[in-house]
């Protein structure tokens, strides 16, 4: 028997009993719909976790003041105040690896333009800044080392503070009031949005960490140092030598503890994904269980039919049917009956993906690896699990099978 014979044999047989073929198929359905939603949902968490990662700086290295311990009582981390500008020239200066290294400094106050005030973080920094933050301007430019020489009274406007401070626009070129200094808007940055911990990125007015320190906080040292490496590879090398750089300029005698941290925020971030991909593993295995369900609906459907076909199998038989045509016949009918239910599987699996991305907010990536790796689960469920009663079928003898009531 032809292959196209067998094929609509087959569909014949599915559609005589459509009801029970569509309840057969409904493991197939979900489990193939699973496997779509559950990559969807993985592959689109480790995109906006990819996305956080360069948000964040290209290689991004953190270098912050370490704990103290004051009448035994230790203060965290960030309670020391070790950390200043000589240490950002002694990094650029001293680790070949850097891309670039900028100071940081933060303070929160009020900022008043015209009649309108946002309350917002004030931060510190140098011409390095954007380079290592990877932040870009949207109007105007960012302020220059001659700026910080000179501490200049200049400033540069996250969107979220020049949205709220100038609504209809105009932000570059007008005077802000921050702790009663009057500074000059140079430009506005390129929005980034929240990160990972829910923070505002934008929420931020930025100006030379000269002007902060002594206009605005009065502090002589600086609350971290970002680092850029220059690639991914030397992330590892940087954080080693900028550990024994400071150890060395910081006069730290060799048993005693570092009075800095260092942080990859890459790795950080890996977690996230680790977190989020144990998360779609759980959401894969819920699909490969319903699969398996499914699986075991066909086989049980199709020894079903093998027994109320068994006239039908005998006199196919009689007529020159060998053992392997009826094993076909009845495989097909399972990979048919699998294979449709993959495919409306697939349409499922797209459908959850897309109202999980528009009601829940839920970022969702549906790749076409995900649909073939559906389809290609559906199928071989159907073959694996319709091959014993496609096996029983051409088993049978014909003369016990036409005698059969």
């Amino acid at each position: 028997m032809s292959f196209m014979v067998l094929l609509r044999t087959a569909w014949k047989a599915l559609l005589r009993n459509l009801s029970r073929s569509l309840l057969t198929m409904l493991g197939i359905i979900i489990g193939v719909g699973a496997v779509i939603a559950s990559v969807a949902i993985g592959a689109g968490a480790q995109a906006v976790v990819l996305k956080q990662i360069e948000s964040l700086g290209a290689n991004l290295i953190v270098i912050s003041p370490g704990s103290v311990t004051t009448g035994g009582v230790s203060l965290g981390s960030g309670a020391r105040t070790t950390l200043t500008l000589e240490d950002v020239t002694s990094i650029v200066a001293n680790v070949p690896e850097v891309a670039a290294a900028a100071p940081y400094s933060s303070t929160s106050a009020q900022v008043v333009a015209g009649g309108v005030n946002w309350f917002t973080v004030i931060g510190g920094t140098t011409p390095a800044w954007p380079i290592v933050g990877n932040w870009n301007m949207a109007q105007g430019t960012f302020f220059t080392q001659d700026d910080v020489t000179r501490v200049s009274k200049v400033a540069v406007l996250g969107s979220t503070v020049a949205a709220n401070l100038f609504p209809a626009g105009g932000a570059v070129g007008t005077t802000i009031i921050v702790k009663s200094v009057p500074f000059r808007v140079l430009g506005v940055l390129t929005a980034k949005g929240q990160t990972g911990f829910g923070r505002d990125q934008d929420d931020v007015v930025i100006v030379p960490i000269s002007t902060h320190q002594e206009r605005l906080t009065g502090q002589t040292w600086v609350n971290t140092i970002l680092v850029s490496a220059s690639t991914a590879d030397t992330v590892a090398g940087v954080i080693d030598s900028g550990e024994r750089l400071l150890r060395l300029v910081h006069h730290l005698a060799p048993t005693a503890p570092d009075d800095f941290t260092i942080r990859n925020i890459a790795n950080v971030q890996q977690v996230r994904i680790a977190t989020s991909g144990a998360q779609a593993l759980l959401l894969a295995a819920v699909a490969i269980v319903s699969l398996v369900v499914g699986g075991i609906g066909i086989m049980n459907i199709m020894l079903v039919s093998v027994t109320e076909r068994t006239r039908e199998i005998g006199l196919r038989m009689a007529v020159g049917a060998r053992g392997r045509d009826i094993l076909l016949q009845f495989l097909i009918e399972a990979l048919t009956m699998a294979s449709a239910g993959g495919v409306i599987g697939i349409g499922m699996g797209i459908g959850v993906s897309f109202l999980v991305s528009t009601f829940a907010g839920w970022p969702t990536v549906v790749s076409g690896f995900s649909i073939v790796l559906g389809f290609a689960s559906a199928a071989c469920t159907g073959v694996v699990f319709g091959f014993y009663p496609a096996r029983r079928a051409a088993g049978l003898e014909p003369i016990d099978a036409l005698r059969y009531e």
